[in-house]
């Protein structure tokens, strides 16, 4: 541990040998600057994310819905599948699929077709009806299909599988829960989790992984999965409609998401939390993993807070 009051020069942190001074820094604030902090690198990455979704916004004509759609499809991708998702939003529009919602087939059909997924499967009764199916949505909307080596489809967990993501949003959009205004409604943790309640169809239970091994998961996206949504979907859709009305409201809404939302787990959180837990929801977690990915991972201590403190003591 590094002595109270101890200076540090930009060299020292910028070699990351002092990681834990900065943890004990921030444990030594008191609230009202602890908060202070943590406010300051929160909205940074809600504006970095706010910049990111207006290039979206940009690219989809300046639809909302469209870029709702879009952002939905990159997040439920994940990180593996994150840019084929992607590409499929924006082969098959959100107008598409609500045009097509009054049936999961047809949905099924549109997604799993036009992202070639339906070719990994054996044919069987209903398979063979996805694929008259999309046949014929293909030529209405003159659809191009993905092909499967644009996929990531090993070493991913089998509960990320994209033809199991591809069926679940499926039963959400036939269930018309996945729409900008249904998302920009949301107020707390358990509204997104009602967001993503669709289960999809009993057939893909079994059946998602196009493998000889048969194992049966969840037809529901996740409590976990449906944090992460809320974390980077929701409140962000939120914060950047909000900005873009001008809506203080909005805004506070995205605000007050992350606050109902636990903290993320992941490498960057359990090295701020190593000396004691500092991190008690989604808005905390996001302050710290901008923290750690615009200025540790940067070495960018000239500019970061935490670094200007402790080389001033």
């Amino acid at each position: 541990m590094a002595a109270e009051g101890t200076k540090y020069t930009l060299e020292q942190l910028q070699a990351g040998r002092m990681r834990g001074a900065c943890c004990e820094h921030i444990l030594s604030l008191d609230a009202i600057h602890r908060i202070e902090l943590f406010n300051k690198l929160a909205f940074e990455r809600l504006q970095r994310k706010n910049n990111d979704i207006l290039e979206i916004h940009r690219s989809a004509g300046e639809n909302w819905n469209q870029t709702f759609h879009i952002l939905l499809f990159r997040v439920v991708g994940g990180t593996s599948n994150r840019e084929a998702f992607d590409r499929l939003a924006r082969r098959v529009t959100y107008h598409t699929l609500m045009r097509e919602n009054s049936s999961v087939e047809s949905l099924e059909a549109l997604l799993l077709g036009t992202s070639g997924l339906l070719e990994l499967y054996a044919e069987d009764d209903y398979i063979r009806r996805l694929r008259k199916e999309f046949d014929h949505l293909r030529a209405k909307y003159d659809i191009v299909p993905m092909t499967i080596d644009e996929w990531q489809l090993t070493r991913i967990y089998p509960h990320n599988h994209p033809t199991l993501r591809l069926v679940q949003l499926a039963a959400c959009l036939r269930d018309n829960m996945l729409t900008m205004q249904s998302a920009t409604s949301c107020r707390k943790r358990s509204d997104v989790y009602r967001l993503f309640a669709g289960r999809a169809s009993t057939y893909w239970a079994e059946r998602f992984m196009p493998t000889a091994n048969k194992m049966t998961i969840t037809r529901r996206i996740g409590q976990f999965k449906s944090d992460l949504l809320g974390i980077n979907l929701v409140a962000q859709i939120i914060f950047a409609y909000g900005n873009y009305l001008q809506s203080d409201t909005l805004i506070d809404n995205a605000i007050a998401l992350l606050e109902d939302i636990p903290a993320e787990d992941n490498r960057y959180i359990n090295l701020w939390n190593s000396l004691e837990r500092i991190t008690h929801s989604a808005y905390d977690s996001q302050a710290l993993i901008q923290l750690s990915t615009e200025y540790c991972l940067k070495r960018g201590c000239e500019e970061c807070p935490l670094a200007t403190a402790l080389t001033r003591l």
